[in-house]
């Protein structure tokens, strides 16, 4: 005889309900975050003096859902300058405790402060002589006791229903984590420069670290005509290499001007002939240019300032090495 297993009791919630339950759960979690601002003092200045004169990583453990917290802050922590790895608290003690040093700072997770598997690796962080920090829920749990320094990370409530469910204290924690990694990267001097180097495929890697050289046409594709051209001849050499313009160079190669589209059509309104007319005649002397190792985003200024569209790149001696156009940074993702 097969016996049906017993139903769950399900509701469907209606709407009004559900949102209510959501707000709920968004107001329980920013309480539990706003109450951390009133125990932040001098253990958490003394976590970041602890880790700001560690000459070893930061190594950040949990189990649970407290080990996904900790995925998160160690990887947060070595995206803004310091350098810091996940270890899982369960694998720890099979192995990957040999990625322990004596400089370390060991930061270990649990809101109860009892975590079998971080209790178990205690005393072998201790014995190699790597610092211990507590962020838990219970200051008098055995992780508290231990650590070097305690980070009260406890929560009024949690905000499942049942008062079961990790969730304002995961939240809890994982904004102590942030205000960790916030207030090493302003100790360190962590610059935007220096963000972008650890994210080179992000936005911001692509802004800070994209030369004018990297995106700038070259050689043949870039439109030149000489001093001496007709402007029939510019303007061909315009419609060819479909940049928008040409630069007009002299004998040594240096850039004498510049004619456009736009100034082709501010042309057509005042010179009668144009088949006769000299582009040494019509061109815009003294144009905009740039060095190949600007930033790419100091192009954009440079044209967004000057509200024009193309601009010639020059070395140091102002001859001609390249030119691009607005398209050419919004093709590398740099506008």
């Amino acid at each position: 005889m097969i016996i049906a297993a017993p139903k769950s009791k399900s509701v469907q919630p209606s709407g009004e309900r559900s949102l209510e339950l959501a707000r709920q759960v968004l107001e329980i979690e920013a309480e539990a975050v706003r109450a951390l601002i009133g125990r932040t003092g001098e253990s958490f200045l003394a976590a970041i003096n602890l880790i700001l004169a560690s000459r070893g990583r930061v190594v950040v453990s949990g189990i649970g859902k407290s080990g996904h917290v900790a995925r998160k802050i160690a990887s947060t922590l070595a995206s803004t300058g310091t350098p810091a790895y996940f270890v899982h608290a369960a694998e720890a003690s099979h192995g990957d405790l040999g990625m322990i040093r004596p400089e370390d700072v060991f930061i270990c997770i649990s809101y109860s402060g009892e975590s079998a598997e971080l209790l178990d690796i205690v005393p072998l962080v201790k014995r190699q002589g790597a610092k211990l920090i507590a962020l838990t829920g219970e200051a008098d749990s055995t992780l508290a006791r231990e650590a070097d320094v305690h980070l009260d990370a406890r929560v009024a409530k949690e905000a499942c229903p049942l008062n079961l469910a990790p969730t304002a204290s995961t939240t809890a924690a994982l904004a102590l984590g942030d205000a960790l990694a916030v207030v090493l990267l302003d100790a360190r001097g962590f610059s935007e420069s220096d963000f972008a180097r650890s994210h080179p495929g992000g936005a911001l890697g692509r802004r800070l670290l994209t030369h004018v050289a990297d995106v700038m046409r070259r050689g043949d594709d870039v439109p030149t005509v000489p001093l001496e051209a007709t402007l029939p001849e510019a303007i061909l050499e315009i419609t060819r290499k479909r940049l928008g313009m040409t630069a007009i160079l002299d004998h040594a190669g240096k850039v004498a001007g510049i004619f456009t589209d736009g100034d082709l059509r501010r042309t057509v309104e005042k010179i009668p002939n144009l088949k006769t007319a000299r582009i040494a005649e019509v061109m815009s002397r003294a144009p905009h240019v740039i060095q190949p190792q600007a930033l790419a985003v100091e192009a954009v200024e440079l044209m967004e300032r000057h509200k024009i569209n193309q601009v010639l790149v020059v070395d140091d001696q102002g001859l001609l090495v390249g030119a691009l156009n607005m398209h050419d940074l919004f093709r590398a993702k740099v506008v």
